[in-house]
């Protein structure tokens, strides 16, 4: 296992100090915490405080205030309901006792019942299309001043149609990047909670950008203002993270300051193993205000 790898699990595999309380680190990255680590370490914590035959299914949370990735984040698990066939959980994630993030997950037992989906878009497989590593590598070596390297390199990403973050010119509210974890053979194991943790951070990636296509602007562009609001997260079959899972995503509205996004993960064969809606907000502020 990479030391990158071991990185990324150490973050998102939350401590466990009790039954139903959990510790979680973040990436020294300011100004504030990636959104998709505190829904993946929630939903890491929630998984492990119910019974093993037991996945989630639907995962519902809003942001509340930026977390500081300089401090620890405490996850309280509040066990609301085990029932028959279906497990409640509520995780509240606290910074200096004051809740920064909240959620409501579901989970359920493996149950046979009716199938049918949207089918895999027609789209170039990851191994055409140039890394968004290396991409984003090079514009900030380029610009150092206006972006940022890569945050983690072992969260492979190959972007479908790539804007041009120079110069964005408004186009159609659709996009499609293939992502997975870079994991040797055997590396991630068949827990099902810890692919779901993997897909749960990796859900967050790109999708508030979708809600910005139709404006010639990006989140690096000036005056922008920009956070993610809410999130819903559901899993429709089984996923493993280390294999090439396509995100594909629009954004069907924009007004009164946020922006709604959805987005639907596939493998490459064609299953859709997961679907997710995101409200955003997104604000351009004169300069100087």
């Amino acid at each position: 296992m990479t030391d990158d790898l071991q990185q990324l699990l150490s973050l998102l595999e939350v401590e466990r100090i009790d039954k139903f309380l959990f510790l979680g680190r973040s990436l020294k990255k300011p100004p504030r915490v990636f959104g998709g680590q505190v829904l993946a370490q929630s939903l890491n914590a929630a998984g492990r405080s119910v019974e093993p035959d037991r996945l989630c299914h639907s995962m519902h949370a809003y942001f509340l205030r930026p977390g500081d990735p300089r401090k620890q984040i405490i996850y309280e698990v509040d066990p609301i309901r085990d029932g028959g066939s279906f497990t409640t959980r509520r995780v509240v994630a606290r910074q200096d006792g004051v809740p920064i993030f909240i959620t409501s997950l579901s989970f359920q037992v493996h149950e046979d019942g009716l199938s049918h989906q949207f089918p895999l878009p027609d789209v170039p497989p990851p191994e055409a299309l140039e890394s968004d590593f290396e991409y984003w590598k090079q514009l900030s070596e380029r610009f150092p001043d206006r972006f940022q390297a890569p945050m983690m390199p072992v969260i492979e990403r190959y972007s479908v149609s790539r804007r041009d973050y120079l110069d964005p010119q408004p186009k159609e509210p659709e996009q499609n990047i293939w992502f997975r974890v870079a994991a040797g053979p055997g590396d991630l194991g068949d827990d099902p909670v810890r692919h779901q943790t993997l897909l749960a951070f990796m859900s967050d990636y790109a999708l508030l950008g979708t809600a910005l296509l139709p404006h010639p602007l990006t989140g690096h562009s000036p005056g922008m203002q920009i956070a993610s609001l809410d999130h819903a997260l559901w899993f429709h079959r089984p996923l493993r993270a280390d294999e090439f899972l396509l995100y594909a995503m629009d954004s069907p509205s924009s007004f009164g300051g946020r922006g709604m996004s959805r987005g639907s993960f596939y493998t490459r064969s064609g299953e859709l193993v997961a679907s997710v809606a995101q409200e955003s907000l997104i604000r351009q502020r004169s300069s100087g205000k």
